[in-house]
C-alpha cells in the first residue's frame, strides 16, 4: 500500500464511480474541471484508475454538467477508445481500435453498441482506412476507402445511423479535390464532426423530452438508451439525466432486456454510477409493474424509424408498447432525425438482424439451456406508430406520429440529418 499521495492529476472525472469499480476509498468531492484531485490507493487500483483517466473514459459531457456519465466513445492519437461493453458491469475495460477490421468486430459483437454510437464508430472506423493506406496512389487510396466504407456497412444492418453516416464519407471522398494527406484531413474533421453532432442532438432531445417529465415521475425504460448508446447524454436516458439535473425526482424501472442483458448490464450501471434511483425488473415483470404502480411514461430508444413511424428496437419494445396501450401509459420513442430512414415506407421493409443462437442458450459462457435446442433469437422488432404516443427528436416531438406529420417536420427543416457542426464542416470544403 501506498502511504502518500501518489499522484495529483489534473482531470475532469466521476468520483462515485471509483468506489463502486475500484473498491477506492475516496472523499465525496465534486470538483470542477481541471483542479488537482489527491488520491491514495494501491499500486495495482492506481495504474488501473492511471490508464482509465488518460483516456477519458470516465468524463463529465456537455449539457449534464453534474452528474456522473460516462464517455465511452474517444479519440486521441489516431486510435479509437472504447469501453467493451460486453465486459460490464463485471469489468470496465477499454479497448484500443488501430484498424477498421477491430472496429468491425468491435460493432459486430457489440463491444460498441446503441444506434448513434455504432454510427460514430464506424465514421472514426473510416479514418483508420485513411490512415492505413495513406502511402498508396490518389486513385487505389480512394478505392480503398471506398471499399473499407461497404465492409463497415456489413457490421449491422438494422441501424440505420450507420449507413447515413457512412454515405457521409463517401460523398466527401467522391468530391473533395486535394492529395491523400488533404482528403485525410477531411475525413479526420468530419468523423469528429459527426461525433459533436450526435453530442448535440442528445442535449436537445434532453430538453424537449424532460417537459413531458412530471416534477416526480416514475419512468420504464428499456435496452440502454444511454451514454454508452451515443455520443452524448443518450436518448431516452439523456431525458431522464436532463430532468435530474433540473431538479425533478425521477424514479426508473429497468427492463433487464433478454438476451444480451443491456437493461441489467449496461441501463443500471449507467443510472447507478450517476446515483439515480433506479429498479431492476426482468423483462416479464413488465405488466405487473405497470397494472401496480403509476408509470407516468415508458421511455425507449430506435435503430430505425419508417417514414410512417414504425420504429424498430431491441426485442421487447412492441410488447412494452401493447402493454402502454392497455394500461393508457404513455408511449415514447426518443431518437435524433439520424434514425429515420425516409426511404423506407413503413416498419415491414426494415431489415431485421437475426443473431447467434448461444445468445439465447447461454449466459456469459454458461448454458442456460439444452446445446441443441432451436432457437428464434431476432435482435429487433418492429412497434407500429399506432402504438406510439409520441417521438421524441432533436427537432422537436412528433405526436401520433404518421407518414404526414413526419414528412412536415421534415419541411420545417434544411438540412435535417447535420446540425451546425457538419454543416459548417461542409462549408470550409466547398
Amino acid at each position: 500500500m501506498i502511504s502518500k499521495t501518489v499522484k495529483q492529476w489534473k482531470v475532469d472525472l466521476v468520483f462515485g464511480a471509483f468506489h463502486n469499480v475500484f473498491n477506492i476509498k475516496h472523499p465525496a468531492l465534486r470538483q470542477a474541471q481541471g483542479e488537482h484531485i489527491k488520491y491514495q490507493t494501491s499500486s495495482r487500483n492506481f495504474k488501473k484508475l492511471q490508464s482509465i483517466l488518460n483516456f477519458s473514459i470516465f468524463g463529465r459531457l456537455k449539457g449534464v454538467e453534474c452528474l456522473n456519465l460516462l464517455n465511452p466513445i474517444y479519440w486521441k492519437n489516431n486510435t479509437l477508445l472504447i469501453i467493451d461493453q460486453t465486459k460490464l458491469p463485471m469489468e470496465l475495460e477499454e479497448v484500443t481500435l488501430t484498424s477498421v477490421k477491430e472496429v468491425w468486430d468491435a460493432i459486430k459483437k457489440l463491444k460498441v453498441r446503441g444506434a448513434p454510437a455504432i454510427g460514430i464508430a464506424a465514421g472514426y472506423g473510416v479514418v483508420l482506412s485513411a490512415l492505413s493506406h495513406i502511402q498508396l496512389s490518389l486513385e487505389e487510396f480512394v478505392k480503398k476507402i471506398r471499399k473499407d466504407i461497404d465492409y463497415l456497412k456489413t457490421s449491422r444492418p438494422t441501424a440505420v445511423n450507420l449507413f447515413l453516416i457512412l454515405d457521409q464519407f463517401v460523398n466527401l471522398i467522391e468530391s473533395v479535390n486535394g492529395n491523400n494527406e488533404e482528403i485525410l484531413d477531411k475525413i479526420k474533421r468530419l468523423a469528429i464532426a459527426v461525433h459533436e453532432d450526435d453530442k448535440e442532438r442528445c442535449n436537445r432531445i434532453g430538453e424537449f423530452g424532460q417537459e413531458l417529465i412530471p416534477d416526480s415521475a416514475i419512468v420504464l425504460t428499456h435496452c440502454n438508451t444511454g451514454t454508452l448508446a451515443t455520443g452524448g447524454i443518450g436518448t431516452a436516458l439523456g431525458i431522464i439525466y436532463t430532468a435530474v439535473e433540473k431538479g425533478k425526482q425521477v424514479k426508473v424501472f429497468v427492463d433487464e432486456t433478454r438476451p444480451l442483458l443491456q437493461g441489467s448490464r449496461l441501463t443500471a450501471y449507467e443510472l447507478n454510477h450517476a446515483q439515480i434511483n433506479a429498479t431492476l425488473i426482468s423483462d416479464n415483470m413488465a405488466a405487473s409493474v405497470m397494472a401496480n404502480n403509476k408509470i407516468d411514461a415508458i421511455l425507449v430508444g430506435a435503430d430505425r424509424i419508417a417514414t410512417n413511424g414504425d420504429t424498430a428496437n431491441k426485442i421487447g419494445t412492441y410488447g412494452l408498447a401493447v402493454l402502454a396501450k392497455y394500461h393508457k401509459i404513455p408511449f415514447y420513442i426518443v431518437a435524433p432525425l439520424t434514425t429515420f430512414d425516409l426511404e423506407t415506407e413503413t416498419g415491414k421493409e426494415i431489415p431485421i438482424e437475426e443473431r447467434e443462437y448461444d445468445e439465447v442458450r447461454k449466459i456469459k459462457n454458461s448454458y442456460i439451456s439444452p446445446e441443441k435446442i432451436n432457437v428464434y433469437n431476432p435482435a429487433f422488432d418492429i412497434t407500429p406508430h399506432e402504438l406510439i404516443t409520441g417521438i421524441i427528436t432533436d427537432q422537436g416531438i412528433i405526436n401520433e406520429p404518421d407518414e404526414e406529420k413526419i414528412k412536415e417536420l421534415y419541411k420545417k427543416i434544411q438540412k435535417p440529418i447535420m446540425n451546425q457542426n457538419i454543416r459548417s464542416y461542409n462549408n470550409e470544403q466547398r
